[in-house]
């Protein structure tokens, strides 16, 4: 993933590790979906369920896609045509099928956005921590995302994961021989990023999006004896904590 003449940061001897998230933590993502799914809902303009019943239906698709292919903007685009097809009383033709994949064109194409004092806090971050980015997903978009992004250097390892669960974080700190109590995770998402990381000891900093998938969507935990839970409006007061 890092190319020879890229000066990575390396692991500290001494310090914390500091585990982050990639979208909608690093860098905008959820918000370019959100547009998709507002054109792909306008352009169905059902005439018996209302916008919202067809949100629900899609967020169902989507769980259902996403347990039998994984993440990512294939993942999205089949949920989206299964979607149209169970609620719509004409058959899907194949004009109407171009309509829908084109809905999702423009995530694709959309240029790394990165969210306000994301650089500056990693490039100070990791002269001090040992950083590895945590993300899910497809792992050649989140690959190709990364390094688009610009942040690669920042960090000393790369996990792309099929799923952020207490397993996959337990296999995590295994692999990468840390120690839990110094070890934090941080992310906008309670169910893939803090409650997790919580539920196997670890230290977890919780930084909300106003665009949170709502398939993220849970009640934040509170930490176990001998953890701590931060919740920082943005990305820059790490800078001042850690």
């Amino acid at each position: 993933m890092t190319s020879s003449n890229e000066e990575i940061s390396k692991p500290k001897s001494g310090g914390l590790t500091l585990l982050f998230d990639a979208d909608d933590t690093l860098w905008e993502n959820n918000i370019y979906f959100e547009r998709a799914i507002a054109a792909f809902i306008s352009y169905l303009d059902h005439r018996v369920h209302s916008p919202e019943e067809v949100r629900e239906h899609l967020n169902l698709c989507e769980r259902a896609t996403i347990a039998a292919h994984g993440y990512g903007l294939k993942s999205f685009r089949r949920s989206l045509v299964d979607c149209f097809e169970q609620l719509s009383d004409e058959p899907i033709t194949p004009e109407k099928h171009g309509r829908i994949i084109a809905f999702t064109e423009a995530i694709a194409a959309q240029e790394i956005e990165l969210l306000p004092g994301v650089e500056e806090t990693l490039r100070e971050l990791c002269r001090r921590h040992t950083l590895i980015l945590v993300t899910k997903g497809n792992v050649e978009e989140q690959t190709d995302k990364l390094q688009r992004s610009g942040l690669r250097p920042y960090f000393s390892g790369v996990e792309v994961l099929a799923e952020k669960n207490p397993a996959a974080y337990a296999a995590l700190l295994e692999k990468h021989q840390l120690d839990r109590s110094k070890t934090w995770m941080t992310g906008n998402s309670p169910r893939s990023d803090i409650n997790p990381a919580l539920a196997v000891g670890m230290n977890a900093i919780f930084i909300p999006h106003d665009f949170t998938w709502v398939l993220e969507h849970e009640v934040v935990d509170q930490p176990g004896a001998g953890q701590e839970l931060l919740e920082l409006s943005t990305i820059r007061e790490l800078l001042s904590r850690f």
